[in-house]
Order: C-alpha cells, then structure tokens, then sequence
C-alpha cells in the first residue's frame, strides 16, 4: 500500500500496484487530488499490518493500523484524520512514523517548543489505546515540535525561532520510560523557542527560512558536536529584514521544499536552487512576499518516486 498524508491532515491508502501503473504517465498523473492549498507532508510505502504512529502537539500518540486507513482512488483527497484519531480540540498532529514491529534497539527521539529533548525505547510504544497514550509529559505551556526514529547512534539539531541550533548526540540523552519528562537539549534566552529538530545526514546541509521570505543553506559541516544543553551556535541573522525562522530542514540537492505563508500562497522550490552560505550571514531572498503576509510553515516534499524503494 501507499499511505499519503497531506499537510491539512487528510488521510487515504491505495494499492502500490495501481499507484505504479498510473503513475508511468509521467507528469500527467496527480497522486491526489488536493486542494490548491494542500499537499502531500508524509508518503509510506506499507504493508495492511504495518502501524502508523501520529504523534500531537499535546505530547499523545495515537496509532493506526495501514488497513485502518481508508482505501481511496488515486484522485479522492482521503479521509481527515481526526475523523479517525480520538483527538481533543486544539490538538493537531505534528509528526507521523510508519512502523513494521515494535524491536529492541529502536528509540524514539522527542523535542519540544521549550527545548527539552527526550529518547524513549519504540517497545514502549507497543499498546493500543483508543484515546491515545502520553508519549512525553509536558510542561504548561510547552508543545511536542518532532519525533524521529533512531538506533541510538545519531546525531539532532534542535534550530530555533531566533536562528540558534545545536548539534548533538543522542547518546547524551539517555532512555526513559514513557511517561517521563525528557532532559534540556538546547538552552533558550528570552522568549526563543524550538521550531524543530532533524537528524544529521551525511553530505546534508541545513536549509533556514525565516517569516520575511528569506533562507539559505549551511552545510551541516559548520556545525560542530556540541554537548546537550548549550546555546548552540548562531544558525542565521534574525533581523528585522528576516523575522524570526519558521523553518529548519536537513536537505540534500535532490530534496523539495515547500512553503506556505499566512494568506494561503503556495511556493515549491528545488533545495539546489537556495543559495548555499556560511551560519553567521542573513540569507536571500526565497518567496517574495506582500507588505501584510509571511511564512507559516516549510515542509519537505515527499518525492512520489520514493515509491520504488
């Protein structure tokens, strides 16, 4: 099965045979049919027994079954996923992880708005509960930002509003039960905030958009291992030019980007085409962007071709 998602939550399954045949036709075919304003954030290929794992800003995760997604044509915008989650008002899914079986050696990394960072063990995960389960205790005030999947052996960057990031090891984090609060990862001034975390990739570079419609990439190279905790190092200039940073990806030249500003205008842009320039600098300019509007959100795009892996 393929498993789709799109940025505004919609869900739906199709079988990987027809996905494939349709899609030989090259750029004719849509795999969905969003709307203008949507697209696909998350794209699994999956067996009907493998889980999916939606984790909330409320610090819950919910899992699914692959079947349990409705099966939709290859032009249906799916099924919203708080149709079939037991999720609470203001709560939004912030990450989804496909998983085949819950194995030993195999964590799940957490960070949230306020800087805590948290390793738990995925066989922790292994329960079902209608209404979710707590996946981090979290403080008043603070939001659950990302989750990934590791083996215990990489190296996050956690990147803030006011353009800090620090790169460390998850070693220096070690593994708590689930209902745990998690440790510092990163030390804030003012009111600064996490806005996410990625995981190091060799030969990646970290690409940084601010609200302003400005951006560039760092290669991942120009920032060194830190110890848990710290400041970090100055990832952009957060200037009046800028505004604060929206988004922080780890990318490589084949990767796309997209960015959505607050009046609902679109743009999709190649990681290749965003000048690449050292931490301490300010950035170019990404989206043109009107005097009353600015950057929301940045996603990675989901290549459809990832479907031969």
């Amino acid at each position: 099965m393929v498993v789709t998602i799109t940025n505004q939550g919609y869900i739906k399954r199709i079988s990987l045979d027809t996905y494939r045949s349709q899609k030989r036709g090259g750029k004719g075919i849509t795999a969905m049919g969003t709307k203008q304003e949507d697209f696909v954030k998350h794209l699994f290929v999956a067996s009907t027994h493998h889980y999916l794992l939606f984790f909330t800003n409320k610090g819950k995760v919910y899992r699914l079954k692959v079947h349990e997604a409705p099966e939709a044509g290859r032009t249906a915008k799916g099924t919203p996923l708080i149709n079939l989650l037991y999720i609470s008002n203001g709560e939004y899914v912030t990450t989804v992880i496909p998983v085949k079986e819950f194995i030993e050696d195999t964590f799940l990394v957490m960070a949230t708005k306020q800087g805590i960072i948290k390793k738990t063990a995925l066989n922790e995960y292994d329960t079902s509960r209608r209404d979710g389960l707590i996946a981090i205790n979290l403080d008043e005030e603070d939001e659950l930002v990302a989750v990934e999947l590791t083996k215990g052996q990489e190296e996050v960057i956690l990147s803030t509003k006011d353009g800090m990031a620090i790169r460390f090891s998850e070693k220096d984090v070690r593994a708590m039960g689930r209902t745990a609060r998690g440790v510092k990862g990163i030390t804030l001034d003012g009111d600064d905030t996490v806005v996410n975390m990625d995981v190091a990739r060799e030969g990646a570079d970290l690409l940084v958009v601010t609200a302003n419609g400005y951006g560039k990439r760092t290669p991942l190279d120009e920032y060194r291992v830190q110890s848990r905790g710290g400041k970090g190092l100055i990832n952009i200039k957060t200037s009046k030019r800028n505004g604060s940073v929206v988004g922080v990806l780890v990318v490589r030249d084949d990767d796309e980007i997209m960015m959505i500003s607050a009046e609902g205008i679109i743009i999709r842009i190649s990681a290749k085409d965003v000048s690449t320039i050292g931490r301490n600098t300010q950035g170019v300019t990404l989206m043109r962007m009107s005097e009353k509007d600015h950057i929301v959100a940045t996603a990675r795009v989901v290549s459809e071709e990832n479907t031969e892996e």
